[in-house]
């Protein structure tokens, strides 16, 4: 369903079903942030439909009146497709297709088509068709999947395959589909091991490595480019970029880092989605630092923070250090109460105020988090001791019997790699 430039933008209804009591405040955002995703997909939105509900109906989520009031507006305004704010199982789609006699996307559907849109590199239109692919082929009913996404065309697993015996044009589809998913894991594993070999090579350069996160059009690109010049695609809309992009950056102090922006997060990310960018929110949990880009402007900003640190907790992250960036201040009424958070500066990416602030932060904190650990390497492992000596301060070196020990002031990262041989650890420093 992909909106091509010269093509007439598909004509799309929202549905939404909340739950009785929910915060009114919360459903509204919830509606905007849905129709901003259907506008990034390039999507027309004619209408929004709404129910309160205690528990969604099993067979067509929405009640039975509300789906022919649906019904109705679908055929009255010539509708092509209908978004839900919320994941439908199989049977729940495959119903309300043919009530409605129009195709339906669930929540997760309309992100992995913003992703299969936006997604630059090779391996990013791997994850995303991979990640489709695992959504998708439970869902094959026939209506609501593009078909030809899903490794068909000529050939020896294709479309133009030989069926066996009593084979149906839907098993064969999703049999394809399986032979696509087995390609794409070996090919996807592949780009891995290149990934983690640059991963290496970057631990090499010696330098501290910054990892840029945030909700979904925070503005971490505008950021990334006004840091480094990096270039990077930077738009109002959700999910503008994908893949990641590494950037040399130096401090006030003179010092360099290596600063990489990431995916952008989204409430009620599905769980298949964040294995399917694994490799790409990798930069998060391998970072010496993050820094947390959260659009202040954004009257739902808090629950955005709230997203991501839970995230931040999931990818094994929570003890890094974070600078919080306060950005789209220029955005801001006057006197607008602002999140309070440690480490927090308040910038504006798009101008450049508060840059120089946020930088002296990012080195101060950068100092401050590097801890104290006493280590003893086998002579086997001497030349994991000399890396490790060429990205940490050296406190103490000694030869002994047993092997070398190193008394070193690090990063939490490059002490993590190296944790089988630790002695002591020290304390980390405050921000």
């Amino acid at each position: 369903m992909e909106h091509r430039a010269g093509e007439e933008a598909i004509r799309a209804v929202l549905a939404a079903l909340f739950w009785a009591g929910e915060d009114e405040a919360r459903q509204q955002e919830d509606l905007q942030e849905l129709s901003r995703l259907a506008e990034t997909a390039g999507y027309t939105v004619t209408g929004i439909l709404t129910q309160q509900r205690g528990s969604p109906d099993a067979r067509t989520y929405l009640g039975e009146g509300k789906l022919r009031e649906l019904r109705e507006f679908v055929k009255a305004n010539e509708v092509e497709l209908i978004l839900f704010d919320n994941e439908l199982t199989p049977s729940q789609i495959k119903n309300i297709e043919k009530a409605c006699d129009c195709r339906v996307f669930d929540y997760s559907m309309l992100i992995l088509e913003i992703f299969h849109q936006h997604a630059l590199t090779r391996e990013g239109r791997l994850q995303v068709e991979m990640a489709q692919l695992q959504y998708t082929l439970p869902r094959l009913t026939g209506r609501g999947i593009e078909l030809s996404r899903l490794g068909g065309g000529g050939g020896a697993g294709g479309a133009g395959a030989r069926r066996g015996k009593g084979e149906t044009l839907l098993e064969l589809q999703r049999r394809n589909a399986r032979k696509r998913m087995a390609a794409l894991r070996a090919e996807l594993a592949a780009l891995r091991r290149t990934r983690a070999e640059q991963r290496r090579a970057r631990m090499r350069s010696e330098l501290p490595r910054v990892a840029i996160m945030g909700y979904t059009n925070a503005g971490k690109s505008t950021l990334l480019n006004t840091l480094t010049g990096a270039g990077v695609l930077a738009e109002d809309k959700l999910f503008a970029t994908l893949d990641p992009v590494t950037r040399v950056l130096t401090l006030p102090g003179g010092s360099k880092v290596l600063l990489s922006d990431t995916v952008g997060l989204i409430r009620n990310l599905p769980h298949h989605l964040i294995e399917a960018f694994a490799s790409t929110l990798e930069e998060v949990s391998q970072a010496d630092l993050l820094l947390h880009v959260v659009d202040v402007s954004n009257p739902g900003c808090d629950g955005q923070i709230a997203v991501c640190q839970e995230l931040i907790e999931q990818l094994g992250a929570g003890h890094l250090p974070v600078v919080t960036a306060l950005n789209k201040i220029d955005l801001c009424s006057r006197g607008q109460p602002l999140p309070h958070l440690p480490c927090s500066v308040e910038i504006s990416a798009a101008t450049g105020r508060g840059i120089d602030r946020l930088l002296a932060v990012m080195e101060s904190t950068l100092a401050k988090s590097r801890q104290t650990a006493e280590l003893l390497f086998p002579y086997a492992q001497g030349k994991l001791a000399e890396q490790l000596r060429r990205h940490a301060e050296i406190l103490k070196l000694e030869y002994r019997e047993d092997g070398i020990f190193l008394k070193v002031r690090a990063a939490p990262a490059a002490l993590g790699r190296v944790a089988a041989w630790r002695v002591r650890a020290g304390e980390q420093g405050d921000c």
